[in-house]
């Protein structure tokens, strides 16, 4: 009973934070919940999800490379500029920061709770957006803003 208060307590404030992932979530994962066959299901999206959900955003990235949109032109543009070079360190930083982290979760199960409080503030309240990758490039345009750097 806890659970289905806390999951609704969640969608009410990705409701009100008009925040669609988060109330997407929601409801899947109350779905999931619902539904006696999907209990196995759990325990695997809880290991796995994090793995699927940056392959996805692995796809998404490549897309542009695919279409022809990103060309080895854009890349060896991005070498000329000081953005460019942050963004590689940004992203070369996070990759790292999130191994660490992943093993962390795993240690401490405690940390889950408050990483999904405060990623649920960080959405809701301040508007933000749960995906990994987009950290690297946040803080690539925080550290040449900082910097005052052009692209």
């Amino acid at each position: 009973m806890q659970s289905w208060l806390f999951l609704a307590l969640v969608l009410a404030i990705a409701f009100v934070g008009k925040n669609t992932s988060l109330m997407i979530a929601s409801v899947v994962v109350m779905l999931l919940k619902l539904l006696p066959i999907t209990a196995k299901w759990m325990p695997l999206i809880q290991s796995k999800g994090i793995n699927w959900g940056v392959t996805i955003i692995s796809v998404a990235i490549l897309i542009p490379i695919a279409t022809g949109e990103i060309t080895f032109n854009d890349l060896f543009e991005s070498f000329k500029h000081p953005a460019g070079w942050i963004a590689i360190a940004a992203g070369i930083a996070v990759a790292i920061l999130s191994k660490y982290g992943v093993h962390q979760l795993a240690a401490i199960p405690q940390v889950t709770v408050a990483l999904v409080l405060g990623t649920i503030i960080g959405v809701v309240v301040f508007k933000g957006v749960a995906a990994g990758p987009v950290i690297a490039s946040g803080m690539t345009y925080c550290i040449v803003t900082m910097l005052n750097l052009h692209f």
